[in-house]
Order: structure tokens, then C-alpha cells, then sequence
């Protein structure tokens, strides 16, 4: 069996690939100690891990501050444009308890964000008076490039209140509600409010959605009038061009109050004219639509707004009178598709459908892959595609290699840029080179070791954390991904217990053994989501405990599934599932960390699933279930779960099971919701696709008991995989959306001559 790399071996391959950049090692050194005496006041008697970690952060950032000074004077000399017996259970983050070394305050750009108030109109303009004040603080976090000495800047906003308190509410006895006031208005950025249906409307979400985009948005206004980085005089007051200098990309309807708030920055406060201050605002804003699912869609009630951001609505109104007069003057009389394509939805309590002012607010459109872009045009923003067809784009999602390959999974980048170089790095496409080494046997035992070394290493960590003991020759199968229906972790779990099933049935049989994984994290008020959790774990408790199947099959939840424990996971991975019902996913980035790294996907044709078919070959995946026009011939004729139910003994048995209360025996009726919402109202038709995917895992088990051609398939995979990179996807929003040419420039480093 392969010996795991350590971690110095680890370190040194990143260092190959130039991902460190550290020129001098002994400076390091030196940094980190001045950093640990000086800026931390300890020494190694006293430092804690925590305290080591700080240092090493602050000496990283002296590291990158050179380049973050540097590369803002070049962009304007350039001028460019945790689960409690199987029950999901929240805890807080505080991520921000010890500080964050990585960050810097920048109080001199703090800017007020109104709320509530009333508007007053005046032949001079309108005025948004009484209002209450939020300041909003920027921190500002360096996000360094790929040796090219660029570090650009991610601004987050913390709300603070607008005075502290003062001596006379001492004396008065204000002090209590003074300190009430002062939470309530810090409350804002203290925690992210859940966006889920139950939790529909709720004011402290928009307040948040607004907070940002206020804040940002004077944020972009000033620094676009100022003339050079770091100076204060105004130069540039003609706002007509701020098109040619800033794109705002709304990445999905949260960040919508950008519309509106721009409209009343540049009528209101820069007295424009609304047609002047319209065409600026749809030639700044373009849109990224994220989801086809109604609901995910969101939809403000009018009475909250009229409340919070009267202006804003007043604003929205105007637009929506604008927008209708010229629908109707294109379809005189169709009442109907005004009806539709109203911002403003009439039914029932009035909503205000944020997806429908971010398409007639922006100038450009996109889903994020090509089936999800069509989706869209044929279904949810049809009468839209049919008025303005030259809005609408498709920007296929992609992932950075730099973190999730050469980061996460150095073995493999080192055995990949053994054959083609390092190029690939930068220029994803050139995996294809790998093609020529597919039938190379050194290649294929190369990348089996790498793979072997991953899983064997991510054992040990399942074992230290969920006391099970896994069989690292198992098939290292993964499900990693939000918890909801449509994503489909019911479908993997009928599999697990049919799986189950025929162990138990013929356990003298040659099974291939499996390690199935299922993580992800349901929303707080999603009920069937986790109740999707505690199956999946009641499961588990059973196979896992079952001496009959022993080490053939394992189930584990991966609890708290994050970045952190993704760069684990995904490198061990053998199979990748991405089962969703056709047409519900928009395209999914996880698919293609699991592809860049080794694992083979079993798939439906849906979102990015549909392109890695295509780059990789249909063959080379395993494919199963309806597409997208059958979904649509099935909704047609009408889906009847009881239909398969009674035709599949296999499925019947299953599901006999969960609502018998085999996995539950303490509480019999513990899964009755999911089992009448699999039998009468499942949207997503899990049973229609059950005995599709169950032949499709035998293909599965069958391929993965010869080694060399599952490495081949594997292979092939990692060669197709050159499309999926951000950098690819990033490059095409900047010429086809933000109308200016990526560049591959490398600035000079701060201690270069200039």
C-alpha cells in the first residue's frame, strides 16, 4: 500500500508551483519573530497556536501590502475599466472573536446608509427626510493574484451606529433603550438572516441586502470621482461615463437594490434627468441568474418597503409604469404578458419580483450554463427573451485550478505537470495534452497512487472524527452538496438501502465495498431538509453497525461541510454524484472540483453536467435518468409515484422500510413526512429515475473493480476539464459583459525600479 506524502513533502511540491512566492525565507523568519515579540507581545514560552498563526498571518500580509499599494496606483494610472444525535443542529460562527489579522479598517471611507423616513417633493427635487442612520465601516481583505504581484481588494461593510452614547442618558435614564438603539442598528452585519421560505419578508434580510448595496454603491460613486488613488480632489464629474469606468455584476436578486439605489443616487443626489440616470444605470448593471426554481425567486412584499425604503419604492414604481407603457405600446391589448411581466406582482399580498427589475434594469443577462441559459429563455424569462433577445448570454460557472487542484491536491498537479509542464496552471485548456498519455501506464499508476495516498489519509480523518472504521480499498463514493429536493440525496439514500438490501440478501457475493458520503447543510427553516439529514444518519446507524455487511458498505454524514473539509474530501473522492432532476440545477461548481480531481461522476443531464459530457465524452461519465424533455413529457402526462411504487419490488421494499420504521424502530413514524412527500407530492420524481440510476451504480461497481480502465475513464476526465476554469468564465463576463480585454499584464513588484 502507497505511504501518504508528509506534509513537508506536500509543502515542498506547492512551492513548485510557485503558489508560496516567498523570495527570501530567512526575512520570513525574522518577520514572524519581530511579528510575534512586537505585534502579539509573546514569546514561544507563552505563544499558543493560535498566536503562531497570527504571526505567520501578519508576516503574509506585509508580504502582500507592497503589491495591494502598488497595484491600486497602477489601476488608476492605468485608468482600467453541527449534527446532535443525526439532527442538524446551528451553532454560531464567530468568526471575528479573536479579530482577523488578514483585514484592515478603513474608517476614513465610512458612509451613511438611511432607512425608514418619509419622502417630500419639492421643485428643486426630492428629499428622503427623517430617516434613521446606519454608518457603514469598511474592511478591506488583500486577495493576491497568480505571481503576477497583483493584489486587489474585497471590501466587506460592518454596520455601526451613528454616535455613541451620550453623559445626559446616564442622568435621564435613557441608557437601556440608548444601548437597545445601538444594537438594533449593529444587528444589521452581526449575523447573516436566513433567505429561506420561512423566513419570507422578513425586514432585517432586506435591510441587509440594502445596507451593502448603499454602502457600496456611494463607495463606487466617490472613487470614481476621485482622480487618483489616494487623492481627494474631484475631478471627474460627468457621470454619463461611469459606464466606461465601473460594471456592477448582480450575482443573483440579493444585490437587485443596486437599481433603485443607483436611480436615487444619480436623480436625487446628482440631479440628473431619470432618462440620463436610466441609461448610466442599465449600461452599469448586468445580471447572473443563479436558479429556475420559483420560490428560490424572491419577491418583497410592498408594504415592507413602503416601511423601510419609501423612496426606493416610489423609484420601482416609476420603473415599472416606464417598462409596462412600452410592453403594451410592442403588444397593445395582451393584458396578460402585462400581467406577467409586471415588476410589481398583483396577486394576492403586492410583491415586488426582484428577478424582474434586475433584467429590465441591467443591460446584460446570463445563466451560469448553457442548458440553465436556454432554461431561462424557454420558461421563467420567456416574455422577456422575446422583447430584448440581445440581453440574454450564457457564462458557464468554472473553479480556480490554483486552489482546487495545486492547493488541495498537490500529488496530482505534480504528476499532471510531470507530462505537460506547468503551464496548465494559468492555461487550464492545456490538460487536453494529457489525451496523448492515456494508454501510458505510468501515467495511470501515477495518478491510482496519488489517489490511494488521498483516500488513505482522509481515512484516517473519518475515523478520528465519526469512530468508524473504513476500508480505504472501498470506493470512496461522495454526495456533497446543500441539502434540498431537488438536489436529490433522497435518490442516493434509496440506493444505499437497495444496496443494503442485496448485501444482507447474498452476502457471500463479491460486492465492490463502498464508503458512501453524503455533507452539506440544510437552511434553518427547511424542514423536509432535514429531515433529509436524520434519514441519512438513522441509515447510517443501521448499515454501519450491521455485522453482516462489516467494511462492504459504510454511510457517514459529513457534518459541517465547508471549503475546509472539501479540500479533503474531494481529492479522495472516487465517484462524484450529481443527481439532480434534469433542468433544476443551474450548473453546480462542486461536479467540476470533483472532475479536476480525479473522481468519475454519475450525472444526469443537468446544468454543467450537460458541458462536461461534452469536453469529456458521454462515455467517459455515467449518465442516467430523463432529460429535460422527458421531465416536460412526464409533468404533461402526470408523474404518479404509486405507479412505481407497485411496478419496482426493489423500491417498494425500500420504502416499506423508512415508513415501517426499520431505520427509526424507537419512532416508527419518525420519516412519515418524506415518505408522503416521496408517494404524492415529490416535484422533483425521485421514483422515475430510481431504477435508471440503480443499473447505472452497477455499471459502476463493475468498472471499479479493474483498476487501469476506471484510471483511464479518469484521465479523460481530468484532460476535459480545461473549459471549467474561472479563469475561462471571468475572462468571458469581462469581454462580453463589462466590455473590456483581461489581462495577463504583471505589474512590477514594490521593490522593483519602476
Amino acid at each position: 500500500m502507497s505511504k501518504p506524502l508528509t506534509d513537508q513533502e506536500k509543502r515542498k511540491q506547492i512551492s513548485v508551483r510557485g503558489l508560496a512566492g516567498v523570495e527570501n525565507v530567512a526575512d520570513l523568519k525574522t518577520n514572524f519573530n519581530r511579528h510575534l515579540h512586537f505585534t502579539l507581545v509573546k514569546d514561544r514560552n507563552v505563544a499558543t497556536k493560535r498566536d503562531y498563526y497570527f504571526a505567520l498571518a501578519h508576516t503574509v500580509r506585509d508580504h502582500l501590502v507592497g503589491r495591494w499599494i502598488r497595484t491600486q496606483q497602477h489601476y488608476y494610472e492605468k485608468d482600467p475599466k453541527k449534527i446532535v444525535n443525526g439532527w442538524q443542529a446551528e451553532e454560531a460562527d464567530d468568526w471575528l472573536r479573536y479579530g482577523n489579522p488578514w483585514e484592515k479598517a478603513r474608517p476614513e471611507y465610512m458612509r451613511p446608509v438611511h432607512f425608514y423616513g418619509r419622502v417630500e417633493h419639492h421643485p428643486d427635487g426630492v428629499k428622503w427626510v427623517d430617516t434613521q442612520v446606519v454608518l457603514a465601516l469598511p474592511y478591506d481583505t488583500p486577495v493576491p493574484g497568480y505571481r503576477n504581484n497583483i493584489v486587489n481588494t474585497m471590501r466587506l461593510w460592518s454596520a455601526k451606529a451613528p454616535c455613541e452614547f451620550h453623559l445626559k442618558d446616564f442622568n435621564v435614564g435613557g441608557y437601556i433603550q440608548a444601548v437597545l438603539d445601538k444594537n438594533l442598528a449593529e444587528n444589521i452585519s452581526r449575523v447573516l438572516y436566513p433567505n429561506d421560505n420561512f423566513f419570507e419578508g422578513k425586514e432585517l434580510r432586506l435591510k441587509q441586502e440594502y445596507f451593502v448595496v448603499a454602502a457600496t454603491l456611494q463607495d463606487i460613486i466617490r472613487r470614481f470621482k476621485a482622480s487618483k488613488f489616494g487623492s481627494t480632489e474631484v475631478v471627474r464629474m460627468d457621470l454619463t461615463t461611469l459606464p466606461d469606468k465601473v460594471a456592477i455584476q448582480l450575482n443573483d436578486t440579493h444585490p437587485a437594490m443596486a437599481i433603485p439605489e443607483l436611480m436615487r443616487i444619480l436623480v436625487d443626489d446628482e440631479k440628473l434627468s431619470w432618462d440620463t440616470a436610466w441609461d448610466i444605470t442599465v449600461r452599469t448593471c448586468a445580471y447572473t441568474n443563479h436558479t429556475v426554481l420559483p420560490e428560490a425567486l424572491e419577491r418583497w412584499p410592498i408594504d415592507l418597503f413602503q416601511n423601510l425604503l419609501p423612496r426606493h419604492l416610489e423609484i420601482i414604481y416609476e420603473i415599472n409604469r416606464r417598462h409596462l407603457e412600452r410592453i403594451t405600446a410592442l403588444y397593445p391589448g395582451d393584458y396578460d404578458r402585462l400581467r406577467r411581466m409586471s415588476l410589481i406582482e398583483e396577486c394576492g399580498q403586492k410583491k415586488i419580483n426582484m428577478a424582474h427589475l434586475c433584467i429590465v434594469g441591467s443591460h446584460a443577462v446570463n445563466g451560469v450554463a448553457q442548458i440553465h441559459s436556454d432554461i431561462i429563455k424557454d420558461t421563467v424569462f420567456k416574455d422577456f427573451y422575446e422583447v430584448d433577445p440581445q440581453k440574454f448570454q450564457n457564462k458557464t460557472n468554472g473553479i480556480t485550478p490554483r486552489r482546487w487542484l495545486v492547493m488541495c491536491n498537490p500529488g496530482l498537479a505534480e504528476v499532471i505537470a510531470e507530462r505537460i509542464g506547468e503551464d496548465y496552471i494559468r492555461d487550464l485548456s492545456q490538460l487536453k495534452n494529457l489525451l496523448k498519455f492515456v494508454d501510458d501506464d505510468a501515467l495511470i499508476r501515477d495518478i491510482a497512487k496519488v489517489k490511494q495516498e488521498n483516500k488513505l489519509k482522509f481515512a484516517v480523518h473519518l475515523e478520528e472524527q465519526y469512530k468508524v472504521k473504513i476500508n480505504p480499498n472501498s470506493m470512496f463514493d461522495v454526495q456533497v452538496k446543500r441539502i434540498h429536493e431537488y438536489k436529490r440525496q433522497l435518490l442516493n439514500c434509496l440506493h444505499i438501502i437497495t444496496l443494503y438490501n442485496r448485501i444482507k440478501k447474498e452476502p457471500n457475493k463479491a460486492w465492490t465495498p463502498r464508503t458512501i458520503m453524503i455533507g452539506g447543510k440544510a437552511a434553518p427553516g427547511y424542514h423536509t431538509a432535514k429531515m433529509i439529514i436524520k434519514l441519512i444518519t438513522a441509515i447510517g446507524e443501521v448499515v454501519n453497525n450491521d455485522s453482516v455487511v462489516g467494511d462492504r458498505l459504510k454511510v457517514i454524514y459529513l457534518e459541517n461541510y465547508r471549503v475546509t473539509l472539501a479540500e479533503k474530501v474531494i481529492p479522495a473522492s472516487d465517484l462524484s454524484e450529481q443527481i439532480s432532476t434534469a433542468g433544476t440545477e443551474a450548473s453546480g461548481t462542486g461536479n467540476m472540483k470533483f472532475m479536476l480531481n480525479g473522481a468519475l461522476t454519475i450525472g444526469t443531464m443537468d446544468g454543467a453536467n450537460v458541458e462536461m459530457a461534452e469536453e469529456a465524452g458521454e462515455e467517459n461519465l455515467f449518465i442516467f435518468g430523463m432529460r429535460v424533455k422527458d421531465v416536460e413529457a412526464l409533468d404533461q402526462k402526470g408523474y404518479d409515484a404509486m405507479e412505481y411504487y407497485n411496478r419496482i419490488p426493489e423500491l417498494k421494499q425500500v420504502m416499506d422500510q423508512i415508513s415501517g420504521g426499520f431505520f427509526s424502530p424507537g419512532e416508527p413514524d419518525l420519516f412519515k413526512d418524506i415518505v408522503k412527500m416521496l408517494m404524492h407530492h415529490d416535484r422533483f420524481k425521485v421514483f422515475a429515475d430510481y431504477e435508471d440510476y440503480i443499473k447505472c451504480q452497477e455499471k459502476v461497481s463493475a468498472l471499479y473493480k479493474n483498476t487501469k480502465e476506471w484510471t483511464k475513464m479518469v484521465i479523460h476526465n481530468i484532460a476535459g476539464c480545461g473549459k471549467f476554469s474561472s479563469d475561462r468564465t471571468i475572462a468571458q463576463y469581462a469581454r462580453e459583459i463589462w466590455g473590456m480585454e483581461p489581462s495577463l499584464e504583471k505589474i512590477a513588484a514594490p521593490d522593483d525600479p519602476r
